[in-house]
């Protein structure tokens, strides 16, 4: 028996910056952003209608635990895409991410089944959001083989994993909810870093979108704040604003540029703490590469801040790890430090 299984239908779980407001399909366009089906069948398929940008666009799955990935051949049209068949016909949990960031995004039109849907699962309570960068999102997080060097040339993406990124496996850890909201190349400002190139896009034009690149169909659209409240914030976001296309890198020792940086970076934290005032705030950088003053400026900016909620963090290796994006095992590092600093900042009595 086969079954389809809409977008709005009450077995689908979302989890992630995901527009759910047409009735025919929801749009996913953060990393790692994600839906789960529970269903009793023997073969699940996605509909999908992806838009290409850049890169190799691939889907993420976990099916009863095992993680899957398949390659999105077709843009700009409807597809059928195959994520298991020849299934038992027991009960199955499937959860669909999406693990790349903005190189596509892709309208999910429903689930078809050789089966029937289960209820729906429930999201744990505790929530967490993450505002960041490429590390953040999982890039070139599976090029293990690359661990503490540069990136692999030419790999359009393919070892792009948000399921792997330190935010997603802390969350897993605390047994916690959470929207990744990364990008790769993103700065605190417009017209810095890498994303969006020439005509750069930062996380103050980001933070507040749902859909956040202007190609997209419709265009740019503002996030409901409403929609996710959030227990837990990590802001890790930084790594990219020491450059400026086509203009000389900026000197984070330079008193002025430092000044109004980060006066920028606290108008993003001052207006997410009106949405969020009962958060707790993580603000860090990453095991990345970058010089030791900028994790010395965001020090400077949780003393300027003064609010007992919101926290500097610092990894062990914090800007010193890698030059090219952390692999699996430094993803798993950073996540085994700030689960330790978030048990103890939140979870222990003192």
């Amino acid at each position: 028996m086969k079954t389809f299984i809409v977008p709005q239908s009450s077995a689908l779980t979302y989890m992630g910056r995901i527009d759910v407001s047409s009735p025919d399909k929801a749009g996913f366009f953060f990393a790692g952003s994600n839906v789960t089906l529970r269903f009793r069948g023997t073969a699940v398929s996605a509909r999908i209608k992806n838009f290409r940008y850049y890169a190799t666009s691939m889907l993420g799955f976990v099916l009863d635990g095992k993680e899957g990935k398949c390659e999105i051949a077709e843009s700009y049209s409807v597809t059928d895409i195959t994520l298991a068949d020849g299934l038992d016909d027991t009960e199955h949990t499937l959860t669909l991410f999406k693990r790349q960031g903005g190189s596509h995004y892709f309208d999910l039109y429903g689930f078809e089944i050789e089966g029937e849907a289960l209820e729906a699962v429930s999201l744990p309570e505790l929530k967490i959001e993450c505002f960041g960068d490429s590390v953040s999102a999982g890039e070139v997080c599976e090029a293990v083989e690359y661990t503490a060097q540069g990136d692999p040339e030419g790999h359009e993406g393919v070892y792009d994993n948000a399921w792997h990124s330190y935010p997603f496996i802390t969350a897993r850890n605390l047994g916690a909810q959470i929207n990744d909201t990364a990008q790769g190349g993103i700065a605190i400002r417009d017209n810095t870093g890498w994303y969006h190139m020439p005509d750069c896009i930062g996380m103050e034009s980001v933070y507040d979108k749902l859909r956040y690149f202007p190609e997209a169909e419709g265009g740019l659209s503002d996030w409901d704040f409403k929609r996710y409240i959030p227990d837990i914030v990590i802001f890790a976001v930084g790594q990219n604003d020491s450059h400026i296309e086509g203009q000389p890198d900026p000197d984070i020792t330079d008193v002025s540029f430092r000044e109004s940086w980060k006066e920028s970076y606290k108008k993003i934290i001052r207006a997410l703490r009106e949405h969020y005032p009962d958060a707790f705030f993580v603000l860090t950088l990453t095991v990345l590469n970058h010089a030791p003053e900028w994790d010395t400026a965001i020090e400077e900016i949780t003393n300027e801040l003064s609010d007992e909620r919101i926290k500097h963090f610092q990894f062990t290796r914090s800007g010193k790890a890698t030059p090219g994006h952390p692999r699996l095992s430094e993803q798993y590092e950073m996540s085994e430090e700030l689960t330790a600093f978030l048990v103890k900042e939140l979870f222990t009595k003192k």
